[in-house]
């Protein structure tokens, strides 16, 4: 059901604080200075049917963590300035590179969010640690932006040049 709706992706360190509640969940007209006329849907009204993938929650300020865990248990959130509540049928995925059990004993993290999102987890390993898959991926994106400026004439990568591609630490992983 989830997979045939919207994908809606939020990156929870790009927006600031103030604004993050509004934007996941939406807000009501009149409900702060500068909402629009008629008010504004959310992510995750946005995302119903579908997925909504959070992206860098471990960025998630610790006041909003609350509302979120409440939206996730009773599968309802309340929009910003409204008593009235919506209905939502969401599949989340969250992903980040903060280590969320460590921030649950400092008090950064909630322990009850972490384990409602932390289901199934899937960890992916940093390039650093995939040596094997630098190549394949350099040969991947050469193809790729070979084709999209129409640079016909590079044909690949010589020895040297995939000896320091494998070589270096990639510390932003594959960006």
């Amino acid at each position: 059901r989830c997979a045939k709706g919207p994908f809606v992706a939020v990156n929870c360190a790009a927006i600031p604080d103030n604004l993050l509640e509004s934007e996941l969940f939406g807000y009501e007209e009149g409900a702060f200075t500068g909402a629009a006329k008629g008010g504004r849907a959310g992510k995750f009204e946005i995302a119903n049917k579908g997925t909504l993938f959070l992206d860098e929650i471990g960025e998630l300020p610790i006041h909003l963590q609350p509302k979120l865990l409440r939206a996730l248990q009773e599968r309802k959130i309340q929009r910003v300035g409204s008593s009235r509540s919506i209905d939502i049928d969401i599949r989340i995925i969250a992903a980040t590179n903060r280590d969320l059990a460590a921030m649950m004993e400092t008090g950064e993290f909630r322990e009850d969010l972490y384990y409602r999102l932390n289901v199934i987890p899937i960890r992916v390993p940093a390039l650093r640690e995939r040596k094997e898959d630098i190549l394949m991926l350099a040969e991947y994106f050469l193809r790729m932006y070979r084709e999209m400026l129409e640079k016909n004439e590079i044909l690949g990568f010589d020895g040297e040049s995939s000896a320091l591609l494998q070589a270096y630490d990639w510390p932003g992983n594959v960006r």
